[in-house]
């Protein structure tokens, strides 16, 4: 029998942009010829809720409860109409179809306000008198917010735009409170979710539906529709993954989950679909099914017994965008951070350089699991071959590279393929601040389209990165940042508190550092998280060995990964939250650089111990490093224009050579020594990257030192040619 698969994105993810683990389950499926189809219900139901069909059953709704509303939901319902006669029109607007609404937004007086506006204060310093339409976005924002708000107070409390129902999902160690809720009525939100369902089930007409659950914020709603489409389509087969299930459930035991399943994949999903597949078909025994859940004898058992390995990541396929309405996404700006504004503002297509992490030695991380542990790279020509394929499909040019950290060898032979090839893409990735970033390799990618990167600076303190096992030191994390920035990339840092042994004076002298970073300029989005201990991290698999004297450790039968840590040498991490938001704030709006670290804490602290200026002496300190002689060189200006000129000097004349290179936002015009300008005019044309042979740092010096009569060294370290290595000159 041939199997007919529904892959669906749960509520809810993201609205701007596709979550992409169905658009790669359905690329995988294209290349063994099922036949698959996808959706987004968390785009829908949002569509279908913040419409003014949507927002009229709401109010009817309000209006038939005996319940006294607050003075904020007071005050909605009585502007009702303004919502009604506003509603369609805003969602137009952050679909992109009507951007000459933005002028009206920004005008405060065609929007109803509510009590999220009053984050709305300082628009005009966030967003300056040029930002209308990022200041219309970030307003309109605010609205879906405040009827957010409403639609919690009145008829859902779980609803959230990317945490529905999550409080009960997070760190659920027991069934109970999930089970319990999901036998509670439907709730308004569950009543569009559960129509849509029906809608895609009557139009597609599955055998087996695949729901991937992220994040604690999309469980809820996969398990509310697989109860329905239990009670409706008992014969049509559930499965379940994604990234919380396969952090979260790996030791599942609780028989009760199965109400709402049938089956329930661990980490890569490909694999086990195409087990379940051939087992349907009667092709595979049960045995041998591939990390797989299922109820046997009244039972949770897991399969996996398959000898065949994860299907390889050059032959997952291209991820297929195909079925998802790409241009009814919502463009949002909930805050004025940078690298958030990133996630919520436009249409990214998503795809993986490599799968797992290069690195994977970080002890707070999930080392253990295989979406870390095994690495294994993709070429450059193939991630090229389906970055053409995807913005031929969805009509996007902006790429959000997925992975754990972006290996540089990897994006350097990236960049100069999409160069080569003359793509016209922007991108962004995560990384890890190492010293193979410098800042040829910097320009290079910028000169490829990257726009951001983002990376753990983590705790900021040499001594715990070294404990973390993070492999950089605070001085290399800024000057890597220096390189990036100099390249006009945006650099977002991840900074974590609370960490096993952390005193309150690294608290502390991480909170200077990161204040300096940020007055260099050097660092221009970051966000504090308070150290979580996973069960799969070395830190959780051995706390001893970071001095944690207790930690809950007895395992749930459902979820199972988050560890509560019951005494760590007696700090409270936790009150130094608030401090570092509030500075980190201000510091990412440029201000608050002058004021005493005390001003940010209503409880006293500790001085600083970082001297005022350290960061300022690690970025301005030279950095003299030898390049390989294996070093590849390359140049990504146009060719020059030579001609000659004779200099006159104490009777004697000289010939020298005059370069001139017409960059994309100045000129520069060189004078050598006739012979060298000779050489190197020759070089530049051989050194551009559709050029084919590779020039070496070797090949370059014997050639020049063959040719002329000149010393290379001092010729490559000479004004002129610094001038070239800051204009696209590369030694990579």
């Amino acid at each position: 029998m041939n199997q007919k698969i529904l892959l669906i994105s749960p509520p809810f993810v993201q609205m701007n942009t596709p979550y992409p683990a169905t658009c790669y389950l359905k690329g995988f499926l294209n290349t063994i010829g099922i036949e698959s189809n996808q959706c987004d219900l968390g785009l829908e139901v949002i569509l279908a809720l913040f419409s003014k069909s949507g927002l009229q059953k709401l109010f009817s709704s309000i209006e038939n409860l005996e319940i006294e509303l607050s003075e904020n939901a007071s005050r909605m319902f009585a502007l009702r109409s303004d919502y009604l006669q506003t509603i369609d029109a805003v969602i137009g607007f952050l679909q992109n179809s009507n951007p000459s609404l933005a002028h009206r937004i920004c005008t405060r007086h065609y929007l109803p306000e509510a009590k999220r506006f009053e984050q709305a204060k300082d628009i005009d310093w966030a967003f300056g008198v040029m930002g209308t339409h990022d200041m219309a976005r970030h307003l309109a924002t605010l609205y879906l917010e405040d009827i957010s708000d409403l639609i919690v107070e009145t008829v859902d409390p779980y609803f959230g735009f990317s945490r529905y129902a999550e409080h009960i999902s997070a760190a659920a160690s027991s069934f109970d409170e999930l089970y319990e809720n999901l036998h509670e009525p439907a709730t308004f939100v569950d009543g569009i979710l559960l129509h849509l369902l029906e809608e895609k089930i009557k139009r597609y007409e599955p055998s087996c539906i695949g729901f991937s659950v992220p994040f604690p914020g999309s469980l809820y709603s996969a398990l509310r529709c697989g109860q329905w489409i239990k009670t409706h389509h008992s014969n049509m087969k559930i499965v379940i993954g994604g990234g919380y299930i396969n952090t979260e459930l790996r030791s599942l035991s609780d028989s009760r989950v199965f109400e709402f399943t049938d089956y329930i994949t661990l980490d890569d999903g490909e694999a086990p679909l195409q087990h379940l597949l051939e087992y349907w078909e009667g092709r595979r025994e049960k045995k041998d099914l591939k990390r797989t859940f299922l109820l046997e004898n009244e039972a949770v058992v897991y399969f996996n017994g398959s000898t065949q390995s994860d299907i390889g990541q050059r032959d997952v396929g291209t991820p297929d965008y195909s079925d998802l309405p790409l241009k009814k996404y919502l463009s949002v700006i909930e805050t004025a951070n940078p690298m958030h504004r990133l996630w919520s503002d436009g249409r990214w297509n998503k795809l993986t350089l490599a799968h797992g992490c290069y690195w994977g030695r970080c002890t707070f991380c999930d080392t253990s699991l295989d979406y870390i542990q095994r690495f294994e790279p993709s070429s450059a020509k193939q991630i090229c071959d389906r970055m053409e394929e995807m913005i031929h499909q969805t009509g996007e040019t902006g790429f959000h590279f997925v992975d754990e950290a972006a290996p540089p060898s990897l994006l350097k032979s990236l960049a100069l393929e999409i160069i080569r090839r003359g793509l016209n893409v922007s991108w962004w990735t995560n990384i890890r601040f190492e010293k193979s970033f410098t800042k040829d390799l910097c320009i290079l990618l910028k000169d490829a389209g990257c726009i951001a990167v983002s990376g753990g600076l983590e705790v900021a303190s040499d001594r715990l990165l070294s404990l973390i096992n993070k492999g950089v030191s605070v001085s290399q994390v800024a000057k890597v940042c220096d390189y990036f920035t100099q390249a006009k990339i945006m650099v977002h840092a991840y900074l974590m508190y609370g960490f096993p042994t952390q005193s309150h004076q690294e608290t502390i002298d991480s909170l200077e550092i990161v204040r300096q970073l940020f007055e260099a300029g050097i660092v221009q989005s970051g966000f504090w998280h308070h150290f979580a201990m996973t069960a799969h991290s070395p830190v959780g698999m051995n706390p001893e060995r970071f001095n944690i004297k207790s930690a809950q450790t007895q395992a749930g039968s459902f979820a199972n990964n988050d560890l509560q840590i019951l005494d760590q040498e007696g700090i409270d991490h936790a009150k130094y939250s608030e401090g570092l938001r509030k500075s980190l704030y201000n510091y990412m709006h440029d201000i608050g650089f002058d004021l005493n670290l005390q001003e940010w804490f209503e409880f006293k602290i500790k001085p600083t111990t970082i001297p005022s200026i350290f960061i300022q002496n690690v970025i301005e300190s030279q950095t003299f490093y030898l390049p390989s002689p294996s070093s590849k060189v390359i140049w990504l200006g146009k060719s020059p224009k030579v001609r000659t000129a004779i200099k006159r000097k104490k009777n004697k004349h000289f010939e020298n050579t005059i370069l001139t290179i017409h960059l994309k936002s100045k000129t520069l015009e060189l004078v050598f020594e006739k012979q060298e300008g000779l050489w190197l005019a020759e070089k530049l044309d051989a050194l551009q990257i559709h050029c084919s042979p590779d020039y070496t740092l070797k090949t370059l010096q014997t050639d020049f030192e063959e040719k002329t009569p000149g010393d290379f060294i001092l010729f490559w370290n000479s004004k002129n040619l610094m001038k070239l290595r800051d204009s696209g000159l590369l030694v990579l």
